[in-house]
């Protein structure tokens, strides 16, 4: 497909992450990680950012305001007042930091963990409003994309060392998930991911410079090539979420571009479903 990736935000991320548009100030959040910083953009062209004290991967709206925070540690609450900063799960251990984080729809948490070093242990985790914490996958060496299918059964979720789109079976109330099974192979190292009111998959690929879009059955549809070199995460945003907002990463790139560390958009390519809010 033939489409032309704009500049959202030129920034020069050392590894932007987790884009989100938030619904409720039609705005998009994303991370830099190595910078520790949480943005906020509004499509006005301005980037808002927070400094926070660790690497972070991923902030998420809340329904009473603030922000849901998910660092190497664990996951924090920032009120809305901008001032306070709460645990919500604290989870601190050495050489795993954060990964991927995605809300469902009764307002739970889905995270992923990625072990610093091969071989090691991440985790993918279920947290609710109360700070509950509950361990769905173990084992899990490159935590990624996490997404919900639009009716609400399917959970997908990426282990970028298997160069694999998984799916789990998906209870939306009681939130269990269960029976992994590969979904698609990737020909490169898959990142993050986003759904599509259609049940298809948006999904970034690390070292080909791609975001590609698959059929809820695996079949790739379509690809779109970036300026940049390693997109990290995508999402469906903007008024009538119909862009494809993109982070990147400059980070380990021997000749870093213009786009590398950018958050790129295109425009008017896909028919987003709305986020949701982390209830605690």
């Amino acid at each position: 497909m033939t489409a032309r990736a704009e500049f959202a935000v030129r920034a020069n991320a050392s590894v932007g992450l987790s884009p989100t548009w938030d619904v409720g100030t039609d705005t998009l959040l994303w991370t830099d990680l190595r910078a520790h910083s949480a943005h906020r953009y509004a499509p006005d062209d301005t980037d808002h950012a927070m400094d926070v004290p660790q690497q972070i991967s991923a902030a998420k709206p809340r329904t009473r305001g603030g922000l849901l925070l998910h660092f190497d540690e664990g996951i924090a609450l920032f009120d809305a007042d901008g001032k306070s900063r709460t645990w919500l799960t604290f989870w601190a251990r050495e050489g795993v930091r954060a990964g991927e984080s995605t809300i469902d729809t009764r307002g739970r948490l889905w995270a992923n963990t990625v072990p610093e070093q091969h071989g090691g242990d991440g985790w993918l985790v279920r947290v609710d409003a109360r700070g509950a914490a509950h361990v769905v996958l173990r084992g899990v060496a490159a935590g990624n994309g996490l997404a919900f299918s639009p009716d609400d059964t399917r959970l997908y979720f990426v282990d970028s060392a298997t160069h694999r789109v998984d799916v789990l079976g998906f209870d939306a109330q009681s939130g269990e998930a269960g029976g992994r099974r590969p979904l698609l192979a990737i020909d490169g190292e898959p990142g993050g991911l986003c759904t599509d009111a259609d049940g298809c998959l948006w999904i970034t690929v690390r070292d080909r410079g791609e975001v590609r879009r698959y059929a809820p059955s695996g079949e790739l549809d379509r690809t779109i090539q970036l300026p940049a070199q390693r997109p990290t995460s995508c999402c469906l945003g903007g008024a009538d979420l119909t862009d494809l907002y993109v982070t990147t990463a400059r980070e380990g790139l021997a000749s870093p571009g213009e786009a590398d560390g950018a958050v790129l958009v295109v425009p008017g390519v896909g028919n987003g479903l709305r986020s949701y809010s982390f209830t605690g």
